[in-house]
């Protein structure tokens, strides 16, 4: 373990760090519990990249994590060979995201190797898109997602345009770990880096591009051009970089009501107007909830800071309410429009997919039975997603149809390898203008849904633990469930367990053990009686242990009784 006080000082009296950083480092010289949090380990390039607080410190982002980072990718880059496709780079509206895309840049070019970095801040799904697009080995987004306004991080692609998945990621997680010293990162001036051909800015033009592939997509566009007069769309980008196409692409499909919160339309990384720039999180829509009463809005909608996810209200036109969606919930509903739109004019393939994860909804399997469609079901991460379609894409096997995780985010399409919520939103408000030209909103069809194929509920649990202290219960909990098998939780059944860390599945009525066929990843997984099912993990990205379930009822009622009954029994039990 690092000596975290013998390097708090090295970080003081070293030539290596500026004066900025020695100045906010000896603010802390008398709080041994914030140096200690600084120090006591080096923030870790993880399979998603870095992702930290901002600051001073080895456990911080900041221009050395940052630059050590990069180097490290650098020098992967540079051994595969590719430092002459070059690197595409985006950044949000957080924090320290312009300087940190743009150190990010001299530092790969220093190493020789060419980038493309937006002129301003993009979402995720554009820079994936760009990387496809430029037909570059790797692409690089600065982000913390929906994260709290301290923290930044820094997430790495590669060609096809997903993600970095196993065991590139780990290679280059080695690569970054033998950055041994500060000395080693590469400097390069802009001017010379200009002169050598090595930086190169993107701008509209790929805009253009972007835009004009998701217009493709729109399945009924004379219907979203005829019902567009009169659908009315509250959006906001929560301080983020959704409306840097959201509003552009929305009138180019035709529709003439589009409101985008003013209070939250500019791009600032302190997010002023939210305690939290998260879709998910029911208060963020506070002042677009407002405005849609204001302006009797059918649909509201929310992107994060990096665009990638989306959070949806629709107005249940029977009680004037605006009802909320969970990340099941719209993309399964966007999820059923597109696939049955696809059926009826002849273009779904007879050898498609659908792609879920383990955490998410027993539903997108229903949907796939009732299709003819094969359902791959994947670890957390949207990245296992693109790994999916990039194998079967290269074996010339299934087609990619659609692919979504709980967590707020989907893709309605093959030409990004990133959950994209962009089209999600452009997805949905197609989506409400073909039910409207039957006479339905977006909350009937979603009644309509569950009437179809059951009703099918989902909750998490999130238990914040920060800290050194934190992260020990984490890991402490985690073992405690390996160890402490439940037959029975809350009125279920346990009819099957996986320990996916440990590639062990436990038939618990035969008592039969067999493989997870997943890759390693600290996840518990727990299948009950009756379509039910729970399950546990850490975060990857935050201190957090999370907890997920789902049920199938027969009514709303009968579904919300049975999610509320489980989640207490399950929280009772990692507790």
């Amino acid at each position: 373990m690092v000596n975290y006080l013998e390097e708090y000082r090295r970080w003081c009296e070293s030539d290596e760090f500026d004066e900025d950083t020695k100045r906010e480092l000896l603010q802390i010289k008398d709080d041994e519990k914030e140096i200690e949090d600084r120090f006591y380990k080096e923030l870790e390039f993880g399979t998603a990249g870095l992702r930290g607080v901002i600051g001073a410190g080895t456990n911080r982002m900041n221009k050395y994590t940052v630059g050590k980072a990069t180097q490290g990718l650098a020098n992967y880059i540079l051994e595969q060979g590719t430092q002459d496709k070059g690197v595409a780079i985006s950044y949000d509206s957080r924090i320290m995201s312009k300087e940190f895309s743009l150190q990010t840049a001299l530092i790969l070019n220093a190493n020789g190797i060419k980038t493309f970095l937006f002129e301003n801040l993009r979402p995720v799904p554009e820079l994936s898109f760009a990387v496809r697009e430029l037909n570059c080995t790797a692409g690089i987004m600065i982000t913390a997602s929906h994260n709290p306004p301290k923290y930044n991080g820094y997430k790495v692609y590669w060609d096809d345009g997903s993600q970095i998945v196993t065991p590139r990621d780990v290679d280059i997680i080695n690569k970054v770990r033998n950055v041994k010293d500060y000395s080693e990162i590469k400097k390069i001036s802009k001017e010379e880096a200009i002169q050598k051909g090595l930086f190169n800015v993107l701008g509209t033009e790929m805009d253009d591009k972007y835009i004009e592939t998701l217009k493709n997509l729109v399945l009924n566009p004379e219907i979203v051009r005829e019902q567009g007069k009169k659908i009315k769309v509250v959006y906001t980008p929560l301080h983020g970089t959704g409306n840097t196409v959201v509003e552009r692409l929305l009138k180019e499909i035709g529709l003439q009501n589009v409101y985008v919160v003013p209070e939250q339309m500019e791009p600032d990384g302190n997010f002023p107007t939210v305690d939290y720039p998260n879709p998910e999180d029911k208060n963020a829509f506070k002042l677009a909830l407002s405005l849609a009463k204001e302006v009797d809005a059918d649909v509201v909608l929310a992107t994060d800071p990096d665009a990638d996810r989306l959070g949806i209200f629709a107005k249940d036109s029977k009680t004037g309410d605006y009802m909320t969606y969970t990340g099941n919930m719209s993309a399964l509903l966007i999820a059923e429009y597109r696939i049955s739109q696809m059926k009826d004019k002849g273009i779904l393939p007879e050898n498609g997919m659908l792609i879920t994860t383990v955490v998410s909804s027993n539903l997108a399997k229903a949907i796939s039975d009732y299709y003819n469609l094969r359902c791959f079901e994947v670890l957390t991460g949207f990245k296992n997603i693109g790994a999916v379609i990039k194998k079967q894409e290269d074996a010339n096997g299934y087609k990619y149809v659609f692919g979504y995780e709980e967590s707020y985010g989907c893709l309605i399409g093959d030409y990004a390898r990133d959950k994209d919520g962009i089209s999600a939103v452009m997805a949905l408000c197609e989506a409400a203008c073909y039910y409207s030209s039957k006479g339905e909103t977006l909350w009937d069809q979603m009644i309509n849904i569950y009437e179809k194929y059951g009703y099918y509920k989902e909750d998490q649990v999130s238990i914040v633990l920060e800290g050194v202290d934190g992260a020990e219960k984490i890991q402490n909990m985690m073992t405690n469930m390996r160890n402490t098998l439940p037959k029975q939780i809350g009125d279920y059944k346990v009819l099957t367990f996986k320990d996916v860390d440990r590639d062990y599945v436990k038939n618990m009525e035969t008592g039969e053990v067999s493989n997870t066929g997943l890759p390693k990843s600290n996840v518990l997984y727990y299948e009950l009686e009756d379509n039910s099912w729970c399950c546990v993990r850490p975060s990857g990205t935050e201190p957090k242990i999370k907890l997920y379930m789902g049920i199938k009822g027969v009514s709303e009622e009968d579904a919300n009784r049975k999610l509320q009954d489980l989640k207490e029994a399950m929280v009772a039990v990692v507790k």
